[in-house]
């Protein structure tokens, strides 16, 4: 069975394959770094290390997502609606970072390194995804 074209039903989700393995490592991260966290820095500082994997996922579920809606609605679509998605997200993300650190909360800097090392985690599976997968293959229609 091959995989729905644009414009079909399950179009999107046939292009989020790629979200499992980052998902379920970040996940991994989150089970070993929260309780780390809550041991060496209190609960605070579980927080923090929460709320930056939280963050780092959400973040990178939204470009997914978005992308692999513009893919199953016209792929031409794609680079103007990940450069958007990127530009609000980074909007969106420096303003909430300020207003964090405006307010002096202490788990700040847990939540940094959370999010340095949930990007990482993310990145590093998201990698191994993209170099255990199929190159994809395309079809010429009629030229």
């Amino acid at each position: 069975m091959s995989e729905p074209r644009a414009g079909e039903p399950g179009a999107i989700r046939a292009r989020l394959p790629h979200l499992r393995l980052p998902l379920l490592a970040c996940g991994v991260l989150a089970l070993v770094a929260v309780p780390t966290a809550a041991v060496l820095r209190g609960g605070t500082g579980a927080a923090g290390v929460a709320a930056g994997i939280a963050l780092v996922v959400v973040s990178y579920l939204v470009s997914g997502v978005s992308v692999a809606w513009a893919d199953a609605v016209n792929p031409r679509m794609i680079m103007s609606v990940g450069l958007v998605t990127y530009a609000t997200k980074i909007v969106v993300l420096g303003v909430a970072m300020a207003a964090v650190a405006a307010t002096g909360w202490p788990g700040l800097p847990d939540m940094g390194v959370a999010i340095i090392a949930a990007v990482v985690v993310w990145t590093g599976a998201h990698l191994t995804w993209a170099m255990r997968s199929p190159l994809p293959t395309f079809e010429r229609r009629g030229e």
